[in-house]
């Protein structure tokens, strides 16, 4: 067996056998195949594509690439929460300590934010000491303890996804859906969870532009799961303009924190959380109705369970929990900018792309994995969409350390600000859910 014939045949739109894939991933693992090869099957991929099954197949391999978690009995009440990546996507922190005083064990592996979508990681490692660099048996034992824990991906886990990815990244065939599902779902289940609930974005600031195609990628990630006997439910939400108000690292913290607190009583970040949450629980079978679910978390939220349990969660990793008490804990910057409008109506809308890259231009975001990022600065939308407006109103307030990036960073958000005279109609945050009960299978 040779690259060569299976780039020659995947050319010809041809189909892979079991035993093609694994020779492509083995050969990937021990170096026998040169970066020019994968590159060229890649794009044979991208413009072939896969079948479901060879999908399945390539994500199995990839998840057998490296180590997987074991929780053993408690795999099967674990629940693992991913999104595809969002602007003030802080939706994961709100949610994990509200499951986790649930009663429903949570271990999650998250990414650092790279481009200009942020990672929960990064967020997390704003509180001061908070270590995300756990150990597997860390991870595992911390999870056993406390009913939650939170840690960076480790290279151990699917090493030939970060391979390929890295290829991918500099071939221009990152936006493959095959790929993109098979890179999602091969983490999620090397993760350790038999339950999962995926949050796929689509709009202005998510890699998936529509809502069509992520129906596509939700029911393909689905059906992957379901040939690997796994339970994943898929949330379509859309991420055309920013969740929450906050977007940044610790701003983004705060926020979390204020939801805990119960502060936060409507709005995309309430609804989203509850939802998954509801979501849940009901694929667990905790519940089998949308109402005594809601019902039960919206009391671990007044009671302040989910609360305690966020500052056990911060205890535990080596973070001070004093900071959901004193935010002035965080890292303060230097200059707080106010910037108020010129016009009088509603706020039709809020790009989130272009607050998310006028975030990374404060520093909050990087380029690279290796590039250094701001944990204080941020932006904050003191107005969202729908909202009422006067002439001098305050619609967003940058947190900067550069006076001069603060200039350009409000260029910017000016710019995804939409103001009118006439109130936008109000959209619902979540398109479509698919559950594994609804597509045929594979």
């Amino acid at each position: 067996m040779r690259i060569v014939d299976l780039i020659e045949k995947k050319k010809h739109g041809e189909k892979h056998s079991k035993e093609e894939i694994q020779f492509l991933i083995d050969s990937l693992m021990n170096g026998t195949a040169a970066d020019y090869q994968i590159s060229a099957w890649l794009m044979a991929v991208y413009f072939n594509g896969l079948t479901e099954e060879e999908t399945a197949i390539l994500t199995e391999c990839m998840i057998k690439s490296g180590e997987v978690v074991d929780f053993g009995e408690l795999a099967d009440s674990i629940i693992d929460k991913h999104s595809t990546g969002g602007v003030g996507d802080k939706v994961t922190i709100t949610l994990i300590p509200l499951l986790a005083a649930a009663g429903v064990p949570v271990a999650k592996l998250s990414g650092r934010g790279l481009g200009h979508t942020g990672g929960t990681i990064d967020k997390l490692e704003s509180i001061p000491g908070f270590n995300t660099n756990l150990t597997i048996d860390e991870l595992i034992k911390q999870v056993k303890k406390i009913n939650v824990a939170i840690g960076a991906q480790t290279q151990n886990l699917t090493p030939a996804d970060g391979q390929l990815y890295a290829v991918r990244d500099v071939t221009s065939t990152v936006d493959s859906m095959p790929l993109i599902a098979s890179s999602v779902v091969s983490k999620k289940i090397a993760s350790g969870a038999n339950n999962i609930v995926l949050d796929v974005k689509y709009g202005s600031g998510a890699f998936m532009k529509t809502a069509e195609d992520a129906v596509k990628l939700s029911k393909l990630m689905v059906k992957i799961g379901k040939l690997l006997n796994k339970s994943i439910t898929a949330v379509i939400t859309s991420m055309e303009e920013p969740l929450g108000r906050a977007v940044g690292n610790s701003v983004e913290i705060i926020e979390s924190i204020e939801f805990l607190k119960g502060n936060i009583t409507e709005g995309d970040i309430h609804d989203l959380t509850y939802s998954f949450a509801t979501i849940a629980l009901m694929q667990l079978g905790r519940y089998d109705n949308e109402n005594d679910a809601m019902n039960y978390l919206k009391e671990i939220i007044t009671s302040g369970k989910a609360l305690e349990k966020f500052r056990e969660l911060i205890k535990e990793q080596g973070g001070n929990p004093e900071i959901v008490d004193n935010y002035d804990l965080f890292e303060i910057p230097k200059y707080k900018i106010e910037c108020k409008t010129n016009a009088a109506g509603y706020v039709q809308k809020i790009d989130a792309y272009k607050i998310a890259y006028a975030c990374k231009l404060l520093g909050a975001g990087r380029e690279t994995k290796k590039d250094p990022i701001d944990y204080s600065v941020g932006i904050f939308l003191n107005k969202k969409s729908g909202e009422g407006v006067n002439i001098g109103d305050v619609l967003y307030t940058i947190y900067s350390n550069d006076e001069d990036k603060a200039f350009v960073a409000q260029k910017y958000c000016d710019e995804a600000y939409m103001v009118s005279e006439n109130k936008p109609n109000s959209s619902d945050m979540i398109y479509k859910i698919i559950r594994a009960s609804e597509v045929e299978d594979v």
